[in-house]
């Protein structure tokens, strides 16, 4: 796990902030608007998921007006380092190869997070988890699904893992990806017997053919789903 004082000096670096003349006016509307993580989750999870074959930057998002998981972490970091907020992320490696990226933040001396997905227990977490390593383990379970098992994870700052513009391009920044999959990783693997009761629940599940829902998920997964975003 990254030590506190890595963390700290992740949390501080410098950033490549435009000013807010640099942004579109639809653009410097959302930057003004949402000013907290919760907002920004909740805009998020309004947005439709992008099925596209693209990794969009926050502009490109905010012109197609839909996200997958990368590029909501873009338009999360856009946002909220003018609120301040660094931009700062965690890639979840699994064993099949999708990872997940999510946006990290710090609150209370807690760490939270905001995410798009697919899955409805891979989004965001509220600011109550005393560790990073224990915020990953609280996708553990949820990212379960068959094929998906979350094995390590690594903490970067947008602006010093890459050069590439997340911000404001009109292309899409695959850069990006390539080096959050490159990056230093943090063992933490999923355990057997962990990963083994969480298939059957998610198997169970499935073939119930009940709606996936907040009701149904706590059924699910229990208490831990309070704090899903």
């Amino acid at each position: 796990m990254p030590r506190k004082s890595e963390l700290t000096r992740l949390l501080s670096l410098p950033t490549r902030t435009p000013a807010l003349s640099a942004y579109t006016a639809r653009e410097r509307q959302l930057i003004t608007t949402l000013k907290t993580p919760r907002q920004v989750q909740r805009y998020l999870r309004a947005l439709p998921y992008n099925w596209e074959a693209t990794l969009r930057t926050f502009r490109g998002s905010v012109e197609a007006g839909r996200a997958q998981c990368l590029e909501a972490v873009f338009f999360a970091a856009a946002v909220l380092e003018h609120h301040g907020y660094p931009p700062t992320v965690v890639d979840i490696e699994s064993t099949d190869g999708l990872d997940h990226v999510i946006y990290l933040f710090q609150r209370g001396g807690r760490w939270g997070s905001i995410g798009r997905s697919r899955d409805y227990g891979l989004h965001g977490r509220a600011p109550v988890y005393a560790s990073v390593a224990t915020l990953v383990r609280s996708y553990m379970d949820p990212y379960v699904d068959g094929s998906g098992r979350i094995n390590a994870y690594g903490v970067a700052h947008l602006d010093a893992l890459s050069p590439a513009d997340w911000r404001l391009s009109t292309r899409s920044v695959w850069r990006v990806e390539q080096a959050l999959i490159d990056m230093p990783h943090t063992d933490l693997p999923t355990g057997e017997r962990r990963y083994a009761r969480a298939l059957r629940r998610d198997t169970a599940f499935k073939a119930s053919g009940a709606p996936t829902n907040r009701r149904t998920m706590q059924r699910l997964y229990g208490d831990q789903v309070r704090h899903w975003w």
